[in-house]
């Protein structure tokens, strides 16, 4: 998928602009009101109680505080208009929560949801400095069949979206910029201003597609930790860390199981297709398919897999409590730089089995290191 000139926004097919406005009463337990359009951030609690289309209209949210909605009652539509801006201040909490059973989230045409990044990049992400949201968008418990689309998002300060405990929802033509934190500021020390910016991090959850979407960050395009029946398509992924299964291990969850990356593009990239798993801790990882995924100027890794992970980073050692079976990487294709490799398997003893690679070239990069190969590796 090719990221659209000038970061243009997704528009809404047939999307009714016209929203009939109505008074949103401060008694939650009033019948549901079909059309709200809520113009203060403080109208936001008896909007979520009271309404089933609900318009958020240049929502300002004040610091310290999150846009609320995790208790959309059932069916709601939720529409993003105008600018939604985010007032600063050191925490840790979301600055989006989102819940419900067969809800939509959408935006109008040009529509901007603004997440202030730049007031808490340091170039430490969660690694450190200044206390930081710890997802901006968190989604949980989305229930039904929930779908969240055509939302245009810059500058969040790290880890956009959290999917967890979600079921039957479909993620699509989502535009994630976070291109201004590429450069360094006065509190960067000479890095990238944003930091630990994972695009879609996603756990706990099943029956998930995410498609159509383009991200630009500093971290992992997609990040799945535990779930499973997990499809990602047509995906532009540019500046990340890759398409990633794990961290796994050490979690209250550790099962990974049919996930499916298909037909995307990964572009000035630290790695293309990777899994990585925790050292010393347990899980199971199964039925993994990376189809049709094109790689360019990766930095680090072409194509993947650690069991070597500690406290955040890789040590050189692996472990085998994680078992990573069934993975297929077809016509994976591309380049890395001279000092890349093109391809790292580092498993546990007897822990990887059942590796299949189909027509997967990658070129560019040097001293290939694998101690697994599986059928048909061309490390």
């Amino acid at each position: 998928m090719k990221a659209a000139a000038g970061f243009s926004r997704f528009t809404v097919a047939g999307l009714v602009t016209s929203v009939a406005k109505a008074v949103v009463a401060s008694n939650p337990s009033r019948r549901a009101v079909a059309n709200c359009t809520v113009t203060e951030y403080s109208a936001v609690p008896s909007a979520v109680a009271s309404c089933t289309a609900i318009t958020l209209e240049n929502i300002a949210v004040p610091p310290e505080s999150t846009l609320d909605l995790s208790k959309l009652i059932g069916g709601t539509t939720v529409i993003f208009s105008g600018i939604t801006t985010f007032g600063f201040y050191p925490w840790t909490g979301s600055l989006i929560d989102i819940g419900g059973t067969n809800i939509t989230i959408t935006s109008t045409p040009n529509a901007i949801i603004d997440g202030n990044g730049q007031a808490w990049w340091d170039g430490q992400g969660s690694n450190g400095g200044i206390d930081k949201p710890d997802h901006f968008i968190a989604v949980s418990n989305v229930l039904g069949s929930s779908t969240i689309e055509n939302l245009y998002i810059q500058n969040w300060p790290t880890h956009c979206f959290s999917i967890s405990g979600s079921t039957g929802l479909t993620i699509r033509n989502i535009t994630l910029n976070n291109l201004a934190g590429n450069a360094p500021n006065a509190n960067s020390s000479g890095l990238a201003a944003a930091h630990n910016t994972d695009g879609f991090d996603i756990s706990s959850s099943s029956n998930v597609l995410l498609t159509d979407s383009v991200v630009y960050n500093q971290d992992d395009c997609v990040a799945i930790t535990s779930g499973d029946q997990i499809v990602t398509s047509n995906l532009y992924c540019d500046g990340s860390h890759g398409l990633s299964i794990g961290s796994v291990g050490g979690k209250s969850n550790n099962n990974v199981t049919n996930i499916y990356f298909q037909d995307s593009t990964v572009v000035n990239s630290q790695n293309g297709c990777r899994i990585k798993t925790n050292y010393n801790t347990t899980g199971f990882i199964s039925n993994i398919e990376y189809r049709n995924i094109a790689l360019s100027n990766i930095s680090i890794y072409g194509i993947d897999v650690q069991q070597d992970y500690l406290n955040g980073g890789p040590t050189g050692i692996p472990s085998n409590g994680v078992t990573i079976s069934g993975v297929l990487f077809e016509n994976v294709t591309g380049t890395a730089e001279s000092t890349a490799k093109d391809y790292y398997v580092l498993c546990g003893s007897r822990s990887c089995s059942n590796f299949t690679f189909v027509d997967v070239d990658i070129t560019g990069g040097t001293n290939n290191s694998c101690n697994y190969e599986g059928v048909g590796s061309p490390c």
